[in-house]
This record gives structure tokens, C-alpha cells and sequence, in this order.
């Protein structure tokens, strides 16, 4: 009758610690696996679709229905994406500008190798805010490294484009660049008339003597006759500082008119971390000095 007693109790135990949870189970929900990987991007232009009108003798635009409009930190802007046709190819190409009637100085920006981050996005937006038209085109369209014939016929494409709005001054335009966006900034704002100046972001000026690459930007001195701004970062190991030195020694040999920003300590690509745009106090500086670069020169 005890041994019953003892087995009963046993039991009821058992039945109490299996209800509470207490005890293993081998039935527990499996955490869910990682998602599958973002499909690559397509070999066509991401901007909508849409009957294009003829900008210029090289350049066509079709623009998406919707324009977002938008308040930034100094005044109301709009933007949106449009495709732009260079040597018959449309590349996506993002643009901001005031929407307060006006007639703005113009600024192409060539993104970096990492392609047209949301930070670069941002970038434009906040250029546009400061009283600029800006536009940014996607130069890694069909190919991560296009050749330099294929980035210079994307930009004149682009400043077509520009010349054709009634809000764009057509002889105030600049170009800005960032990384391989530095280098193309270096390389054809001598090369490019339309161009009355440039900023070029941690660029590369001896990059050159390939194939796609012949020439580097350095060799293009002698032509230049606009104002550059060069900002680099000391740290910058894919863009040694020492080349930046020789590069603004041979501008200044030159009689070439130059201006050098450089901030201690910081690595290549400081403007943009991790997709975004940065907003420490380097990088908020740095935005400034480039504004009031493009105030002053294309003024």
C-alpha cells in the first residue's frame, strides 16, 4: 500500500514539472534561418519607365510620375529619379533641386566604387536645401568598372540634361566627386569647358596607364583653368596623403589655383559609414567647405 502511495506521488510530480516547463523538450520552435540573400543588381536602369523627351543632341530623360518634395535644413526641396540616355544607354540618375523658382548654379556628383549609397542621396538632397540643382548619375550601370570614354560620355550626357532645365543657371555648373568619383573629378574638370569648378573627395591622381584607364589626372594639368578644392583624409591607405602633396606640389608649380582641406586622423570614404551619410563633426566641416567652395567659384 506504501510502495502504491510513493508511485502515485512520483507520479503526480512528474505530471507538475512537464506542465510548469521545466523539463527538456525536443519539440521547441527552431529559430529561423537568415534570409535568402538580396538578388544582384539588374543591368538596366532602375528608374521607372516612361515616354522621354530629347535633352540635347546626346542626352534624353524620362521621368517617374511621382517627384517627392521635401523640407531640409534650409528650405524646401524636390526630388527625384530620372533616366539619362548616353551613347544609347539610359542610366538611373538621382536629382535634387530648390523648389523655389530660380535660375542655380548646377553641381554633377559621381558617386564612389561602393555605387549611389543612401548617403550620397542624402548628400544631394541637402546640397539641394543649400540652393543647388543637383544630380547624381549611376555610372556603375552596366558595369562596376566602365571605362573613362564611358564616365565622361555619362557626365557631358548629364550636363546636358542640366542645361536644359529652366531652373539651372547653364553657366554656373560644377562637378563633385568622392573615391573613383574623386579621381573622375581630377581627371575632367580639365577636360570638360563646361565645368567653372570642382571638389574632389579623397580622389586618386596618379590612377591611370590601363587599357579602360589611359590617362591619369595628374597629366591633365596643364589644361586646367578651373578651380579645384581637394579634401583627403590623412589616414587614407587606398589613397596615400603623400600623393595628394604631390599632387597639389605639381598644381602649384603649375600656377594652377587650388585649395587643400585636410583632416588629421581620418580614413578614406569618411563621409559615408556603413551606406549612410556621416554626421560627424569632420564630415559636417567638410560638407561646408564644399558649399562654400561652389558659393565662391560659381558665384
Amino acid at each position: 500500500m506504501n510502495r502504491n502511495r510513493v508511485l502515485i506521488t512520483f507520479l503526480l510530480l512528474i505530471a507538475f514539472l512537464s506542465a510548469s516547463g521545466c523539463t527538456d523538450s525536443e519539440d521547441a520552435d527552431e529559430v529561423p534561418g537568415e534570409p535568402d540573400s538580396p538578388e544582384p543588381l539588374p543591368d538596366g536602369p532602375e528608374a521607372g519607365e516612361g515616354a522621354g523627351n530629347e535633352i540635347g543632341s546626346n542626352a534624353l530623360a524620362s521621368e517617374p510620375q511621382t517627384v517627392n518634395t521635401e523640407t531640409g535644413e534650409a528650405g524646401q526641396i524636390q526630388n527625384l529619379t530620372v533616366n539619362i540616355t548616353s551613347e544609347g544607354k539610359e542610366y538611373p540618375a538621382y536629382i535634387a533641386a530648390p523648389v523655389a523658382e530660380g535660375n542655380y548654379s548646377a553641381i554633377v556628383l559621381i558617386h564612389s566604387f561602393n555605387g549611389l549609397e543612401p548617403g550620397y542621396q542624402d548628400m544631394v538632397d541637402r546640397m539641394a536645401a543649400d540652393g543647388l540643382v543637383v544630380i547624381a548619375p549611376q555610372w556603375q550601370t552596366y558595369s562596376r568598372s566602365p571605362s573613362d570614354s564611358e564616365v565622361e560620355a555619362l557626365i557631358r550626357s548629364s550636363i546636358s540634361y542640366l542645361k536644359d532645365r529652366n531652373d539651372v543657371d547653364p553657366e554656373k555648373l560644377g562637378l563633385t566627386g568622392f573615391c573613383a568619383g574623386g579621381r573622375y573629378t581630377m581627371l575632367f574638370l580639365p577636360q570638360i569647358e563646361e565645368f567653372e569648378s570642382g571638389v574632389a573627395w579623397y580622389g586618386f591622381p596618379y590612377s591611370g596607364g590601363t587599357e579602360t584607364q589611359p590617362d591619369d589626372p595628374a597629366s591633365q594639368i596643364d589644361h586646367l583653368e578651373d578651380p579645384i578644392l581637394i579634401i583627403h583624409g590623412t589616414r587614407d591607405e587606398p589613397s596615400n596623403i603623400s600623393d595628394i602633396y604631390r599632387y597639389a606640389d605639381e598644381l602649384d608649380t603649375s600656377d594652377k589655383y587650388f585649395e587643400l582641406k585636410v583632416y588629421q586622423g581620418e580614413p578614406h570614404g569618411f563621409m559615408i559609414e556603413e551606406g549612410e551619410l556621416s554626421e560627424s563633426f569632420v564630415a559636417r566641416d567638410a560638407y561646408e567647405e564644399m558649399i562654400s567652395f561652389f558659393n565662391r567659384t560659381l558665384n
